[in-house]
């Protein structure tokens, strides 16, 4: 159809869905950015190195949008050079039929992939977590604090 364009040629399918998409990441690293440096402001002086993050793949964070608004809120600050290091983190469900934890591979069934009955407690993969900050203090050896 003239107008609709697959979703990875980052041109809206509707009107408005991109920028609805980069609006979310885009609140998303304003806080990220907010919460670190609230985090290091008692290391006076301290650059942030790198922030690492975990998000789980049922987070509705998409990473290459994440990314982009890295960038954009991060300049200008004590963040602009810091690196952003991103962890997937896996869907994690109990299965109650054969009483396993077990990783889904995909998003398309939500069934054990040992039993392959129906699985409906979600133990990870909806986390959206600052995993650690590191700091250059000025000293030898860069400091890493524990968000």
């Amino acid at each position: 159809m003239p107008g609709l364009q697959h979703r990875n040629h980052k041109t809206p399918t509707r009107p408005g869905i991109y920028s609805e998409r980069v609006m979310h990441e885009l609140s998303i690293c304003t806080s990220i950015v907010e919460a670190v440096a609230k985090s290091v402001a008692a290391y006076p002086g301290a650059t942030v190195t790198k922030v690492s993050l975990r998000l789980g793949a049922l987070s509705d964070i998409v990473e290459d949008s994440l990314r982009f608004c890295w960038e954009l809120t991060t300049k200008d600050t004590p963040l602009e050079s810091a690196e952003l290091v991103v962890a997937a983190v896996p869907i994690v469900m109990r299965c109650d039929h054969c009483n396993a934890d077990v990783t889904l591979e995909s998003l398309q069934s939500f069934r054990c992939p040992l039993c392959h009955e129906p699985v409906n407690e979600l133990l990870h993969g909806r986390e959206m977590e600052i995993e650690s900050i590191e700091i250059d203090d000025g000293k030898d050896e860069p400091a890493k604090k524990d968000a």
